[in-house]
């Protein structure tokens, strides 16, 4: 247990031996010292440290505590001119001191969130190679198949436990940002780092440069990835191929976690590995789990406004409780892409377990892409999509859909900023009274509407989650809190539940319990308020529980290699790093 998520990893700082050095190398000292980021403590190393690490006149006299340094960081950081600064400002932190910067970004995680993750981060990317300092990752090219075990091999750290791999072909709601794409597994792992407690040593960003179509960066000057189209077919199958046989070789204990791969690859690509390697594709599972939990909740949160109906909760992380709404929900999925097939199928898997027949839980759920209405007439699907088709008119007007289907929640996730305009809300509403409307796509300006839309639109009655953040709505008097249907609430901890259990392989039952567990983190308080989701600030005790949830299922299942420990919550949290400097020598 000691070594997940680096829980004993505090003895990096001991001033003797570990602060100065890496495994299997030599010695840090003086500025190289100051120059390792994972080693440096600034201000704060000790008047004895300074003496023995040859630290001395290349530091300030004055020892700072991590607290002192910390208001330091967020009294510049709040001074920025505008988010993507705060951005480049955070970063580079965390390229000088990773300690520090984890130490704010724990302590100010609500604060950091949007500006590390979305929406600023896609704006990051957009401008990456302009704004590159210093690599944070591995960057594979395509060029290099057949030798990217050799690459692998350069990475210093050798107990790496997640990995994020992406080749930058849908980045968010952008499309294609090339290399420009290695921002987001930078940005995911910082918040399995922050939310979930694996130690930054043991994270490794991945971008597969497989080049890129968008003529735009192929253009630009300062664009650092290939400059040359997108490599296709068997060609790129072999060349992932080679990198997840490679990375499985290097790092046994990884987990591998598929980051904002096209519609094209990546149902493909997650269903070839899931079963042989310990993989799974945020953009499917972790949506789709975090959109379940936002649906059960907003079910209990229906049943609680409901006279006469009593608000189911679980009883606990692992134990299936379905509200009295949640039974009764038609959805209708509008877009197609990962997010909403991923997320329909965990719905359809959710109802079945509560209490739905397979053919009664598929007439729930409904789909709608480009063209309209997903149905069996259609000869324009494929595989993915007639899987899910409905034998029903081939309508093609959002508002006459639905009109047909009569969802009582709406979720978009296709990308396309006013998707749900106002005709498409008020439709909603008139089917029912607390229509449930979750604008998912990212960054905020894609967004399929905004919280102040979807609660004026409907006269306040509309229960809301957007995939970034939406700030607090006054209507006639009322406060109303947007959820945000934010990723982060999933995946660090299905990863630290792996881990914790030595999973052989990430299941979509561990989805689906993670979405259980976070949806009954949701208490009676944050309902009274209007809120689907917990407040960002408690994320790492919910980030506990969910964990606790997907370990627990990896050892009810025989899916585990670890010895069951004898309290599993408490040893889920004290595998998580906390980042802090030990006591003065």
């Amino acid at each position: 247990m000691s070594g997940v998520g680096g829980a004993n990893r505090s003895d990096r700082h001991e001033p003797d031996t570990r602060s100065a050095t890496h495994s299997g190398q030599r010695a840090l000292r003086g500025m190289e010292l100051l120059r390792d980021p994972s080693l440096n403590k600034g201000t704060a190393f000790t008047q004895v440290e300074r003496e023995r690490l040859g630290l001395e006149g290349l530091l300030p006299p004055r020892v700072l505590t991590l607290e002192q340094q910390a208001d330091r960081v967020l009294r510049n950081f709040r001074r920025q001119r505008d988010d993507l600064e705060k951005y480049i400002f955070m970063i580079a932190l965390q390229e000088r001191n990773e300690t520090l910067f984890f130490r704010v970004v724990v302590d100010n995680i609500e604060e950091m969130m949007p500006i590390l993750y979305t929406p600023t981060v896609g704006h990051a990317c957009q401008q990456y190679a302009h704004i590159f300092r210093r690599p944070q990752g591995l960057f594979i090219p395509y060029e290099a198949r057949g030798q990217v075990a050799s690459l692998l091999a350069n990475w210093p750290e050798q107990e790496v436990e997640v990995i994020v791999v992406t080749d930058g072909e849908r980045i968010l709601g952008l499309g294609d940002l090339g290399a420009n794409g290695m921002g987001i597994p930078v940005g995911k792992l910082t918040l399995y780092s922050a939310v979930a407690g694996i130690h930054p040593t043991r994270c490794l960003p991945v971008l597969l440069d497989v080049g890129t179509n968008n003529e735009e960066l192929i253009a630009d000057p300062l664009y650092f990835g290939a400059l040359h189209s997108r490599v296709r077919g068997a060609e790129y199958r072999e060349f992932v191929d080679e990198f997840l046989s490679a990375a499985a070789t290097r790092f046994p204990r990884a987990i591998i976690q598929f980051e904002d791969f096209a519609n094209l690859h990546a149902f493909d690509l997650l269903e070839h590995s899931r079963h042989r390697l310990r993989t799974f594709n945020d953009d499917i599972q972790g949506t789709g789990a975090v959109a379940l939990a936002g649906l059960i909740t907003a079910s209990r949160l229906r049943d609680s406004r409901t006279p006469g109906r009593e608000a189911t909760v679980a009883t606990s992380p692992t134990t299936p409780g379905y509200p009295n709404a949640f039974r009764d929900l038609r959805v209708l999925f509008v877009g197609t892409g990962e997010a909403s097939l991923g997320s329909g199928e965990l719905m359809m898997a959710a109802l079945r377990e509560a209490g739905l027949s397979q053919a009664k839980a598929r007439e729930r759920c409904w789909f709608v892409d480009s063209r309209g209405l997903v149905v069996t007439s259609r000869d324009d699907l494929n595989d993915h999509k007639r899987h899910v088709a409905h034998d029903a008119p081939a309508l093609t007007d959002l508002v006459e859909i639905i009109g047909h289907v009569q969802p009582n929640a709406i979720v978009g996730t296709t990308g396309t900023a006013g998707v749900f305009t106002e005709r498409v809300i008020r439709a909603a509403a008139a089917v029912h009274d607390q229509p449930i409307v979750f604008a998912l796509s990212n960054p905020t300006a894609n967004a399929e509407c905004t919280a102040d839309e979807a609660y004026r639109w409907t006269d306040g009655r509309a229960i809301f989650a957007g995939g970034s953040p939406f700030a607090p709505v006054e209507l006639d008097g009322r406060t109303h809190m947007p959820g945000q249907a934010n990723n982060v609430y999933i995946f660090p901890a299905v990863g630290l539940g792996a881990l914790v259990a030595g999973a052989s392989h990430i299941s979509d039952a561990m989805f689906l319990g993670a979405a259980r567990a976070l949806a009954a983190a949701v208490d009676s308080h944050d309902l009274h308020a209007g809120r689907i989701f917990p407040a960002l600030d408690e994320i790492r005790e919910v980030t506990v529980d969910v964990a606790t949830a997907v370990a627990d299922l990896a050892f009810s299942s025989g899916e585990a290699s670890a010895e069951r420990p004898a309290d599993l919550r408490q040893a889920v949290a004290a595998a998580m790093y906390r980042p802090d400097y030990t006591a003065p020598a």
